[in-house]
């Protein structure tokens, strides 16, 4: 990906305008964008090339166009790059309605078109592209979004600044301290299409900052922006992006002197390997991620807990025992003032993160169930929950809870706790990981109980819904049998 880095600033020749547009049938914007792309005889490999040639954006790949084509994501930013490409009016794709859900396609009248920008995140991106464009900074690598004028763009372009590349820098800090707030209560999604728009936008001004400090600062921010995308797409299931995200970030942490960029880049693959059921690989890589910063810090804590779980999952109880010792040091050498909300934050309760799976793993089911219980006490409280701070950290523990609650065979406070866990409001892949678990140990150990068959219809509903066919679920579903 780095190799296209330095063809990205140049600002690349325009296709002449054909006379006469395609005329487009009405069909959902997927359906719609396929059929073009058939009619103009390419193949999703050649749209993304010609995509990535008008805009100079070169991460875009021929995946993204496969999950705009699977409505998985609306490419609301890229319309306007499609329809030129597409040969297309662009208000035909701006009107063109989402795919209906498959239960209520038959029921309901096609949705209403999409109007514009979707949420205040991509409010905030049209701002940053349009003070680059008026700073005359890397138009070529911007992809072209629509206008939205509104009051809260126009206080988020006050924010943002005019065209010194140090006030471009405070804007860019601002909206990663937003994304990385913001990140584990949105939709991964679409937070993943903000994050790539802006990680463009550093990409291209990049070669045009040469010299310290100003060099460094944005190189760090690029970094910074590369590992919420490797978690936003961990939290979809896309591996493949989020590893190159991380391997990126940890380039860019090493360019500009910060451990701990690398350190969290390697905590986010370490849990990767986890949830895939790697835990030595997982282990590994938080012993080695620990190597990179210094007891006190957030991540050491998180790397420490994460190399408990991993050692527990894998059997190694003395391994377990040990990294348990070193997370609660870890902890304790905390600052008061150190963050527990966001990408970058730790759920402090009387023990350290993950002290309840660890258990589990361990087959000390009645201490998980009590540690379980006192986190999601302590932690995740009403108020927190209400404020949407915690919404898979909240699901994963209750469905840590059913786990160890089913092994003791309590079978309906195991079933509750499931059913409260996928009621929740943002699907993310690990999740999905535990309640299938979940699915399976329950069909294991109460074959013929009413409450299983329940607990099963909610789990394919919780994977079947709009927001779950966002994610890569094919390794978070097993096979019951």
């Amino acid at each position: 990906m780095e190799g296209h880095t330095e063809r990205a600033h140049t600002v690349p020749t325009r296709r002449p305008k054909r006379d006469r547009q395609v005329e487009a049938p009405p069909l959902p914007l997927p359906d719609l964008l396929k059929h073009l792309r058939h009619a103009a005889k390419m193949t999703q490999q050649q749209m993304a090339e010609q995509l990535c040639a008008m805009t100079g954006t070169w991460t875009l790949t021929r995946f993204e166009i496969g999950r705009w084509e699977q409505g998985r994501v609306r490419p609301t930013s890229w319309l306007p790059a499609l329809a030129e490409v597409l040969n297309v009016d662009l208000n035909v794709l701006e009107k063109a309605p989402d795919r209906a859900d498959k239960k209520t396609r038959s029921k309901q009248a096609a949705p209403d078109p999409y109007t514009g920008l979707s949420n205040e995140a991509e409010q905030v991106g049209e701002v940053l592209r349009r003070t680059f464009l008026q700073s005359g900074i890397a138009v070529a690598v911007m992809p072209a979004m629509s206008t939205h004028q509104d009051r809260r763009v126009i206080q988020a372009l006050n924010v943002v600044g005019s065209a010194h590349i140090g006030r471009v820098l405070d804007g860019l800090g601002e909206l990663i301290d937003h994304y990385a707030q913001t990140i584990c209560s949105l939709p991964p999604a679409e937070v993943y299409d903000e994050l790539l728009t802006v990680r463009s936008y550093t990409s291209g001004i990049m070669d045009q900052v040469r010299h310290a400090p100003a060099r460094t600062d944005l190189v760090l921010a690029t970094g910074r922006l590369s590992h919420l995308l490797a978690v936003a797409a961990c939290d979809m299931g896309e591996h493949a992006a989020a590893r190159v995200w991380c391997s990126d970030a940890e380039r860019r942490s090493r360019e500009a002197g910060h451990p701990e960029l690398e350190a969290w880049s390697t905590l986010t693959k370490a849990m990767i390997a986890w949830y895939q059921g790697q835990p030595r690989h997982s282990a590994t890589l938080s012993a080695r991620g620990q190597e990179l910063v210094q007891c006190g810090t957030v991540v050491y804590a998180k790397l420490a807990s994460q190399e408990m779980r991993a050692a527990a999952m894998a059997g190694d109880v003395d391994g377990m025992t040990r990294a348990r010792r070193q997370a609660s040091t870890a902890v304790a050498a905390l600052p008061a003032d150190a963050p527990t909300t966001g990408a970058l934050s730790i759920a402090l309760s009387e023990d350290p993160p993950y002290t309840a799976t660890s258990l589990l793993f361990a087959g000390r089911y009645r201490e998980a169930v009590t540690v379980t219980n006192r986190v999601i006490e302590i932690v995740y409280q009403p108020e927190a929950r209400q404020r949407g701070e915690h919404p898979s950290g909240y699901a994963r523990s209750l469905l840590i809870l059913a786990l160890a609650q089913a092994a003791l065979g309590r079978l309906d406070e195991s079933v509750a706790a499931g059913h409260a866990a996928l009621s929740g409001s943002r699907p993310a892949w690990p999740t999905m990981v535990l309640a299938g678990k979940l699915d399976k140990v329950l069909a294991q150990r109460f074959a013929d109980a009413h409450q299983v068959a329940e607990y099963h219809a909610c789990y394919l509903g919780a994977i079947t819904t709009s927001a779950a066919h966002q994610l890569q679920l094919s390794h978070a579903v097993e096979d019951r049998e």
